[in-house]
C-alpha cells in the first residue's frame, strides 16, 4: 500500500497544493481586507489596538506575503513565511481571542479558536522545515 501513496506525497503539485491549503485562512482573509478595509480596521478597533489602520494593513501584508512565500518557497525564504504567520497567529491569541476572560459559553468558543490556532502553528512548523529540505 505504501508504494502506492508514496509517488502521491512526494510529488510536487501535492506538495504546491498541501501549502495553497495550509494558508488558504490567511491568503483570503489577506485578500478579503483588501476589499473590505473598513471591516478590517474596525477588527483592530474592536481588539482595542491603537492605530488601527496600520495594524490593518500590517494584517494583510503579513498575511498575504507569509502565505506567498509559504507556497512558493521564493528564494528559499518558506521558513520566514511560515514563521510570520506563525507570530501572527500566536499574538492573536492573547490580542483577539482571550478565551480567559470570558464567561461561558464564549469562554469555551475562544478557547476552541485558540486550540485551533495551535493546531495551525504545528503545520507551519512543518511547512518551515520542509522548505529548508532539499525535494526530491
Amino acid at each position: 500500500m505504501e508504494s502506492f501513496f508514496t509517488p502521491l506525497l512526494t510529488h510536487p503539485v501535492t506538495l504546491v497544493v498541501a501549502k495553497v491549503v495550509l494558508t488558504f485562512v490567511f491568503w483570503t482573509a489577506g485578500l478579503f481586507g483588501v476589499f473590505n478595509f473598513k471591516v478590517i480596521v474596525q477588527e483592530m478597533i474592536d481588539a482595542n489596538l491603537p492605530s488601527p489602520r496600520l495594524f490593518a494593513i500590517a494584517t494583510m501584508a503579513t498575511q498575504l506575503t507569509g502565505s506567498a512565500l509559504v507556497i512558493t518557497n521564493f528564494a528559499g525564504l518558506g521558513w520566514i513565511g511560515a514563521f510570520g504567520l506563525t507570530v501572527f497567529l500566536l499574538l492573536t491569541i492573547p490580542i483577539g481571542h482571550p478565551f480567559w476572560k470570558f464567561e461561558e459559553p464564549k469562554r469555551t468558543g475562544e478557547f476552541h479558536i485558540a486550540l485551533e490556532h495551535i493546531t495551525v502553528v504545528g503545520g507551519l512548523m512543518l511547512a518551515g522545515i520542509l522548505s529548508t529540505l532539499p525535494l526530491p
